[in-house]
């Protein structure tokens, strides 16, 4: 009984023994009920039968832990700190497709323009043969037949075939004086094709020319009105009238289309123009006076053409000087841009 009563009292010492828990590592494992049922293999008539049995199941339980043993690594994570080149690509569009076509649109528009400045250039090295061509044109057309051509080869008497003739050699200088005007407004366009050029005359220079027109209009017609109403005395046919001023007026008419045009597309030629027109006219006028001594005209048509004569070399004066104010003008402009550009 001694001995019953010890082994009881160690007994209960062993049970109040706790075994030490590793629950610092490992919080609760929890592993799967297996039923002892399903492994037949176990018996000895199934000696080294794997298991097939389809009542055998494995309950799963799940497996979760708090802290890491000793023996596991930490997962290893990425934290990307740098830009990569496709972010460079998207850095300013959102879409790759957006910055590609941009980029193609930058190289074609820079290629581009390459291309307009080589033929810009190609083009003012054909420019530079106009310098020369332009004034040779007008010289040939207008001043050499006037000049140099004999006076009878062109005027057989007060008829149709001569003012014909004369309006010929206006035509064959009016002809010249167009080719002339469309060399200078090129040579007057800049360099690159894309800029533009736009140069518009001032109202007061379009109103004292067409006053100026008008009156070289005005003049001959009251003149051959005053002869044919009988108070300019002798009388003048008009024939004789047509042959002496014919040409001139026609031509006067012909001044004011261009210019009227040159104003309307605001070409760079509408200073040039009328001195031009007003040059040759003073040869149209002399060429009148040769022929009017040679038709024996009254007196008061000579001085008419004498007094015409006169009132297109006060007009040339006066186109010269507007060249001359025009050239101080522009300068003036470009020392004003120069400074603004340097402040």
């Amino acid at each position: 009984m001694k001995s019953s009563g010890s082994l009881g009292v160690l007994n209960q010492r062993m049970a109040s023994v706790t075994v030490p828990s590793f629950s610092t590592t490992i919080r609760s494992i929890t592993l799967p009920r297996v039923n002892s049922r399903s492994f037949n293999f176990l018996r000895p008539s199934n000696g080294f039968r794997l298991l097939t049995s389809s009542n055998s199941h494995i309950k799963h339980s799940a497996i979760s832990c708090t802290k890491l043993s000793l023996w596991e690594t930490s997962s290893a994570t990425h934290a990307p700190t740098e830009e990569t080149g496709e972010d460079n690509l998207l850095k300013k569009t959102a879409n790759i497709f957006e910055t590609l076509s941009s980029e193609n649109t930058t190289e074609t528009s820079e290629a581009s323009s390459e291309k307009i400045y080589s033929s810009s250039n190609q083009f003012q090295l054909l420019k530079w043969p106009m310098w020369l061509l332009g004034p040779s044109v007008l010289l040939i057309t207008g001043m050499a037949p006037t000049l140099w051509l004999p006076i009878s080869s062109i005027f057989v008497g007060p008829n149709i075939a001569s003012l014909l003739s004369l309006i010929g050699l206006d035509c064959i200088f009016n002809i010249g004086a167009t080719l002339f005007l469309l060399m200078a407004d090129s040579l007057a366009r800049p360099k690159l094709a894309m800029q533009p050029c736009k140069s518009k005359p001032p109202f007061s220079y379009k109103f004292w020319n067409m006053v100026a027109i008008a009156t070289g209009f005005i003049i001959p017609l009251i003149m051959i009105y005053g002869s044919h109403k009988g108070f300019l005395q002798p009388q003048l046919t008009f024939i004789t009238f047509a042959v002496l001023l014919g040409p001139y007026l026609l031509l006067l008419f012909v001044q004011m289309l261009t210019e009227m045009l040159t104003w309307h597309w605001q070409s760079p030629v509408w200073l040039v123009t009328p001195v031009v027109y007003e040059a040759y006219r003073l040869l149209q006028l002399m060429r009148g006076l040769r022929l009017g001594a040679e038709l024996s005209a009254p007196g008061w048509m000579m001085h008419t053409i004498r007094g015409l004569v006169s009132w297109w070399v006060l007009i040339l004066g006066m186109q010269l000087m507007r060249v001359a104010w025009f050239a101080g003008f522009t300068a003036r402009t470009r020392q004003k841009v120069a400074s603004s550009v340097d402040d």
